[in-house]
């Protein structure tokens, strides 16, 4: 299904804003079945706004690859990037970005967020592995990364992603709960769970995002884990993409409340359909 050539579309200023790993990005990281659909918005003028843990710099390798020139959201909500902050209306604070753009941060440097992990792996009598004390080698044998993807993903600015230590029994749920019970967040992605801001998840970067956009009239958001509720919350019409095994179990009530729409296919095949789908009732 192709999306509609009606200049409506365009005017309309309608935002896609999605997830990439495990939704649009397959965890081979290929999008190819969705790369028609994504030229296709970019030239009608649709934003496709990546809101994702992902650094900047790998961001940057994504928007290259994809031929896209919107707005990016890095680390979980930590930041948004705006390449072309003449075509948004973006909040202060902003700093300048190389090679031009802006950013504006969202969430707290990981300098600051790092002592605090520790301190909830100290009171859970527990070990966290953080992705930073991870060698290049163990962190392209998690991810699948090759060893230039490795370094950067781990060019970490607003967030801490870490995993429980492997002989470590503590429930994902109960540092959840001990992190927002400190003031903190804990979200859990596909293969990393972050520590961020108390200020900076997905959702409260979509609403700086929507303020950023006076055009805006509505935004479709997709993603496929935990860490993507709060985006997923914040949509007007919201799709989960299933893996290859089904959805997410900690997704699954909210689909079967028809809080979210369930996309037919997995990553980009399904990606590419519910996005076509929308857009043409939009």
């Amino acid at each position: 299904m192709q999306p509609p050539s009606s200049p409506v579309v365009a005017a309309s200023r309608w935002l896609v804003v999605t997830d990439l790993d495990g939704t649009l990005l397959d965890h081979d990281y290929d999008f190819s079945a969705a790369a028609p659909l994504l030229r296709r918005l970019e030239q009608q003028g649709v934003p496709v706004v990546p809101c994702t843990s992902k650094t900047a710099e790998e961001v940057e390798q994504f928007q290259a690859a994809a031929g896209l020139s919107s707005p990016y959201i890095v680390e979980n909500g930590g930041a948004i990037h705006f390449p072309h902050p003449e075509d948004w209306q973006v909040e202060a604070p902003r700093h300048p970005m190389p090679g031009g753009g802006v950013v504006m941060p969202l969430g707290w440097p990981g300098q600051r967020l790092r002592p605090l992990l520790d301190a909830l792996a100290a009171e859970l009598d527990t070990r966290f592995l953080a992705l930073e004390d991870l060698s290049q080698g163990e962190l392209m044998a998690r991810t699948g990364l090759s060893a230039a993807g490795a370094a950067l993903a781990a060019r970490r600015r607003w967030s801490v992603p870490f995993v429980l230590a492997e002989d470590q029994a503590v429930a994902i749920e109960a540092v959840e709960a001990l992190a927002a019970a400190r003031g903190l967040k804990v979200l859990q992605g596909n293969r990393f769970a972050h520590l961020i801001a108390p200020g900076s998840d997905k959702g409260l970067a979509l609403a700086a995002l929507r303020r950023a956009d006076p055009r805006c009239r509505a935004v479709l958001a997709l993603g496929d884990s935990p860490n993507d509720t709060a985006l997923l919350d914040g949509a007007d019409h919201a799709v989960v993409v299933p893996g290859a095994n089904g959805p997410h179990p900690r997704l699954q009530p909210a689909i079967a409340a028809g809080e979210y729409q369930l996309a037919a296919a997995p990553h980009a095949v399904g990606w590419a359909d519910a996005v076509a789908a929308w857009l043409a009732l939009a």
